[in-house]
């Protein structure tokens, strides 16, 4: 498994949200959202994640931002989907960045 670091995009009362960043290029995202006794997230990770990697992330997300949140839940929940990020898309329109992926500006 790589060495991940979490980068926040944005936090509300109730959800946050990260991009997972492995040797500075972006792998993933997680998105959580907190209830008074689960804790939802959304993982999106990249085609080249096995499942024993995935897991291994998910342990890493509960005991790195769950945990330190402060939550007291029962339970965490998270919803996986693999893929390729093809774009960022807003009101505000987007660009290519250096890698060829699309940003918001």
């Amino acid at each position: 498994m790589g060495d991940f670091m979490f980068e926040r995009d944005c936090r509300t009362p109730n959800s946050e949200s990260y991009v997972i960043v492995d040797d500075d290029h972006p792998v993933g995202r997680i998105d959580l959202h907190y209830t008074s006794t689960i804790v939802h997230g959304t993982l999106c990770v990249n085609e080249s994640f096995t499942q024993e990697s995935i897991r291994e992330l998910i342990d890493l997300i509960d005991a790195e931002l769950v945990d330190v949140a402060g939550v007291n839940r029962e339970q965490l929940i998270v919803h996986v989907f693999q893929g390729r990020e093809i774009g960022a898309h807003g009101d505000r329109g987007f660009e290519q960045n250096g890698n060829g992926r699309e940003r918001l500006r």
